[in-house]
Parts: structure tokens; C-alpha cells; sequence
């Protein structure tokens, strides 16, 4: 009986064991599934389909995620562009259309996962945890709603995904773009703009303006560690108080010029971390509004010139999806604004680094804009 009994305990023993066993081999096999899947989704090895371009990275916020991304804009109908979105366009969308022979900024897809859990556990294996999912550019970081610490900490650190992807074709990389577009969201809101107008010298929104420094140079730090050739564009601070729907605040000359002053702590910021390197650049975004659309710094009024576009169009500082509008309804950059951006942008490139890209024409822009002539003076 006693032998008996010891062997029931035994086998009881063994199974619990094989049970165990199977489980964590169960387990196994599906994080190994999961995570395989995810990154066949990924498509990590990128083949450009024109070998001489220039791999183009962009590290940013709302003003450079693109917006055909159904992942995260597909259930929200009103959003950049709204009944017109399919025909409505992001900076680097402009870029990826018309200059992808010239400038690659990866492959088109859904990259990423939604889950914080599931990307500590890829970047754990050694795998990409890029978070959060979208459906954009390889190379495009930019999402909605980031801030400047988003550049450098986890689990976003724009700067380390980008460097995870470009480490898997790093000669490229060695003559590669990288944009940094970022601050709005820490210091261009409307809150922040109206400490401005009353202090220029605000202690909340001045801590901001310097944290972000902070971030951006630690970014261009990261990225020239590892590849020393690359060139970096690094974007100054757009004025939101020339974004129509704050026309009806700060309506004095005043007002204007301490939101002016403010914000230059952030450009003349970014000009000092490009001062003595031939590898960075800073594109000036508030010069570039004023010599197309003007501004209100001097009267503090809102009496904005109209932007001839083409022969076909004149853009107003107004707001709504037709591409007439500098902005959209939902209050980020029209097509016309974005097309415009992307040209200017690519003049620097070639000033500044002699990339090779063709200049962008503005009758290009146009129809590519307005293919079907659906909106364009008649």
C-alpha cells in the first residue's frame, strides 16, 4: 500500500510537471508567433526602390504625421481634411509622392504596436518596440500629440526607434536626413502663448522652452554619435498666434511683440546648437509664414496677404478642408501650406548640403494638389 501510494504521488508529480512544461512551451511558441508576426508586419529590410536616394528620417508631432494614416485616423471622419482627407496632404506626404527617387523615407505601412506592454517585451528580445502603432513612413517617427521629452525617453524615444531602424542599414544612414520638428505641444498652446503675451519672460513657459532644448540637443547628441555625416534639419517654433483661430486674441502690437520675443528663446536656442556644426541646419518656420502670408506682429490686427498659388488658386489664412484655406477644419496645415513647406524645405536641403533633389515646382504642387482642376479658379 505504501508503495502504491508513493507511486500515485509520483506520477501525480510528472504530470504536473509535462503540464508545466507544455504551458511554458505554449506560452513560448506564442510570443515567438506574436512577435514574428509583428515583425513581418514590420518589414524591418527595406529595399528602396531607387538605390541612390537619400534615407530621410522625421522626428516630430502632429505637423508631420501623415494624414492618409486609417490606423489612426480611419475612425475619426472629420479629422485632416475630413470629407476631403483623401485628397488632403501632410509635408511628407508631398515629399514621399513627388521626391521619393530622390529622398526615401521608407516604406508605406503600419508600423509599431498599440500595446505599452507588448513593446517593453520586444525591446527586451532585441526586437523594435516602437510605440505607438501607426500607419505612416518607415522612417516617419512623428506622431500626434508628442512633446519634446517624447524625442529621448521611453517608451516613445523617437530618436532610439529611428536609430533601431536605421542600424539595419546603417551605410546608408551615413548620408542620411533627419528633421526634428517639435515644441508646440510643450510651449506653442494657447495657454502658453497668453503667458507670453502678458511676460515674455514667463518662468513655466521659459522651463518648457529650455527643457525642450534640452531634449532637441541630446536628439542631435544620440543621432551624431552613431553616424557623424548625418544631416539634421532642426525646425524653430511656428507663432501660433497667426493660426486663425486664435485671430481673436492678442490684438495689440504689445501683446504680439512679447509672444514674438518668447518665442525666440526657442529658435535662437536651436541656432546656438547648429552654430559650428556644417551637419545642422535650422529652418526658420515663422520667417517662412511672413514672407507668404505675412504677419500680425506690428498692429497686432489680423490682415494676412493672400498666397498665389499657381494660376489656379489664392490661399487665405482662413480655416476648412478645401485647399483655398492655409488650414484645415481640424486646425493643422492644409495641403497648399504643406505643398509650399515641402518646397521650401527641399530648397534648403540643396542650399545647406547639396543634396541632389530637383526643386519642387509650384505648378507640380498644383496639380498635384488639384489633379482634376476641381478647385482652382476658373
Amino acid at each position: 500500500m505504501l508503495r502504491f501510494g508513493y507511486e500515485t504521488q509520483s506520477e501525480d508529480i510528472m504530470k504536473k510537471v509535462w503540464v508545466l512544461t507544455a504551458a511554458l512551451l505554449g506560452l513560448g511558441l506564442a510570443l515567438f508567433i506574436l512577435l514574428s508576426v509583428d515583425e513581418r508586419l514590420q518589414r524591418w529590410r527595406h529595399v528602396p526602390t531607387h538605390t541612390n536616394a537619400v534615407p530621410f528620417g522625421v522626428l516630430g508631432d502632429s505637423d508631420s504625421h501623415a494624414y492618409h494614416d486609417e490606423f489612426s485616423f480611419g475612425h475619426r471622419p472629420e479629422a485632416r481634411g475630413g470629407a476631403l482627407r483623401q485628397r488632403t496632404w501632410q509635408w511628407t506626404e508631398v515629399l514621399g509622392h513627388l521626391r521619393s527617387e530622390q529622398l526615401d523615407p521608407g516604406p508605406w505601412g503600419q508600423w509599431g504596436t498599440r500595446y505599452r506592454r507588448l513593446s517593453v517585451l520586444r525591446d527586451a528580445v532585441g526586437q523594435d518596440g516602437r510605440f505607438l502603432r501607426k500607419e505612416d513612413y518607415l522612417y516617419n517617427q512623428a506622431y500626434s500629440g508628442a512633446v519634446c521629452a517624447n524625442l529621448n525617453v521611453a517608451p516613445h524615444d523617437q530618436v532610439g526607434r529611428l536609430l533601431t531602424t536605421m542600424a539595419r542599414e546603417s551605410g546608408r544612414w551615413q548620408r542620411g536626413v533627419v528633421v526634428i520638428r517639435m515644441g508646440t505641444n510643450d510651449f506653442g498652446r494657447q495657454e502658453s502663448l497668453d503667458a507670453l503675451s502678458r511676460d515674455p519672460l514667463d518662468p513655466q513657459v521659459v522651463g518648457s522652452i529650455d527643457a525642450c532644448l534640452g531634449h532637441i540637443g541630446q536628439a542631435v547628441a544620440r543621432l551624431h554619435a552613431v553616424y557623424p555625416g548625418l544631416r539634421i534639419v532642426l525646425v524653430g517654433i511656428f507663432n501660433n498666434a497667426e493660426w486663425e483661430k486664435f485671430h481673436h486674441l492678442w490684438r495689440s502690437p504689445q501683446a504680439q511683440s512679447r509672444i514674438h520675443q518668447g518665442l525666440a528663446r526657442f529658435d535662437d536656442g536651436l541656432k546656438a546648437l547648429a552654430l559650428g556644426k556644417s551637419g545642422v541646419a535650422v529652418f526658420d518656420d515663422q520667417a517662412w509664414f511672413a514672407g507668404l502670408w505675412g504677419s500680425r506682429r506690428a498692429t497686432g490686427q489680423p490682415a494676412y496677404r493672400n498666397v498665389r498659388f499657381g494660376e489656379r488658386f489664392e490661399v487665405r489664412n482662413t480655416g476648412g478642408d478645401e485647399p483655398m484655406n492655409a488650414t484645415l477644419a481640424d486646425g493643422h496645415a492644409g495641403s497648399v501650406w504643406n505643398a509650399l513647406w515641402a518646397q521650401a524645405m527641399v530648397a534648403l536641403l540643396v542650399e545647406r548640403f547639396g543634396v541632389p533633389v530637383p526643386p519642387l515646382q509650384t505648378q507640380e504642387l498644383v496639380q498635384f494638389v488639384d489633379p482634376d482642376g476641381r478647385f482652382g479658379m476658373r
